[in-house]
């Protein structure tokens, strides 16, 4: 269900905006969205895994609140990465 670190790596490495950047918004986002879809192709197969469930609309609830941050700090930002990362707002 979670991601590789070899994985984990190369988006770091896609959206990164500096050399070594692990802790902007972009990141992060990123690395949410892509646990997140993990999970939801776990969740299709395992329809009655309730801890599972709750830690999907954790990751949900996390990544919004920092899409939310993005968007107040810098609109382009915002729109780019949700573009990139094909979410729907």
């Amino acid at each position: 269900m979670s991601i590789t670190a070899e994985r984990k790596q190369k988006v770091i490495g896609e959206y990164e905006t500096k050399k070594g950047d692990t802790g902007s918004p972009e990141v992060q986002v990123a690395i949410l969205t892509e646990r997140i879809n993990n999970l939801s192709g776990h969740m299709q197969d395992h329809k009655k895994d309730v801890h599972s469930r709750r830690g999907l609309l954790f990751m949900v609830a996390k990544r919004r609140k920092l899409l939310d941050y993005l968007k107040g700090k810098e609109e382009g930002r915002y729109q780019d990465l949700i573009k990139r990362l094909n979410i729907r707002r």
